[in-house]
């Protein structure tokens, strides 16, 4: 049987109206389960080790203030 831990347990709409704390707790080591209409949807983690992730390129040293994601979305394409 599949519990969730209600105190981690947050809907969708709770996540939308309160991101900024959400996003100091996740800060702080907590994780979320995400709801949505009492199912589960996705879940939110702490990055467990920030030094795994590489710069590859660092857009606002090209542009000051840095390049609109859709002007590099559709050089992609």
């Amino acid at each position: 049987m599949n519990t969730l831990d209600q105190a981690n347990t947050i809907s969708l709409k709770q996540l939308r109206e309160q991101f900024p704390k959400y996003i100091e707790a996740i800060n702080n080591g907590q994780s979320f389960t995400v709801v949505k209409r009492s199912k589960p949807i996705f879940q939110i983690n702490p990055i467990a080790d920030e030094g795994q992730w590489t710069t590859i390129i660092d857009f606002t040293e090209l542009v000051d203030g840095g390049i609109p994601a859709n002007d590099i979305l559709k050089a992609l394409d």
